[in-house]
């Protein structure tokens, strides 16, 4: 991971950040103790703002990120500036974009941006590759690399088989009856346009499934959603 030029970041090296660090990352302590001094002392401490762009297409990856606190959402970027998002990283999650590069020795082939003020802990890519000759370590990488790809089959499985609009409905649920959301942005989290979008809310307005206002989606039929995303539109 890399931080993007134009995105600040301040380095932040409190003793409690590396508490904090095996707080969520208890995998830590089961490294051998040169191990974990190694690590410990190659840390790169970084604490970026929201809306920081981490890393983007073609960039080179020069180390592997572990998230204290904050979120990283990661997606992929067509060339007329639609995004896909793919996963998030948060607390005690990693980047599968990051290792796969770090381990096949590619650039980036996704964009990663802070949600959030975020902290984080960079380790530097020969660090990590010493850190693969630790079983723990190596064994916490691949876990979770399969836990992540597991979340993208089911990613693809979400947009190639089920239709937009129940996706969207999907989307809107559990989030409280009130929704503070742009269309723009629940545009961005289905990898869609704004006009599409828009008119697919009109839709369930008119179906009396929602009420809306400006940046804001009111919840009126919760049992008409959950039918539209189990279901799908009867509509052609």
């Amino acid at each position: 991971m890399t931080t993007h030029p134009d995105s600040p970041s301040t380095p932040s090296t409190p003793s409690t950040d590396s508490e904090r660090l095996e707080d969520c990352y208890p995998v830590l302590a089961a490294l051998s103790a040169p191990a974990r001094e190694r690590l410990l002392r190659a840390a790169q401490w970084m604490r970026v703002p929201s809306g920081a762009m981490l890393f983007d297409d073609l960039q080179s990856c020069e180390g592997f990120p572990f998230v204290i606190e904050g979120s990283v959402r990661v997606s992929k970027c067509a060339p007329s500036g639609r995004e896909l998002p793919l996963y998030r990283v948060g607390p005690g999650e990693t980047c599968i974009i990051s290792s796969s590069c770090l381990l096949g020795h590619e650039d980036y082939n996704a964009r990663g941006v802070t949600e959030a003020d975020t902290l984080l802990m960079m380790l530097p890519k020969p660090v990590f590759d010493e850190m693969l000759g630790e079983r723990p370590f190596r064994e916490f990488i691949f876990h979770l690399f399969a836990e992540r790809i597991a979340d993208l089959m089911q990613l693809i499985e979400e947009v190639a088989f089920r239709k937009l609009d129940q996706r969207l409905a999907t989307l809107l649920l559990g989030k409280g009856r009130l929704l503070h959301v742009t269309h723009q942005q629940l545009a961005d989290e289905l990898g869609s346009v704004r006009e599409i979008v828009s008119r697919l809310l009109k839709n369930l307005a008119d179906q009396g499934l929602v009420r809306l206002a400006r940046e804001q989606v009111e919840i009126l039929d919760p049992a008409g959603l959950r039918k539209l995303s189990a279901e799908g539109s009867s509509k052609p």
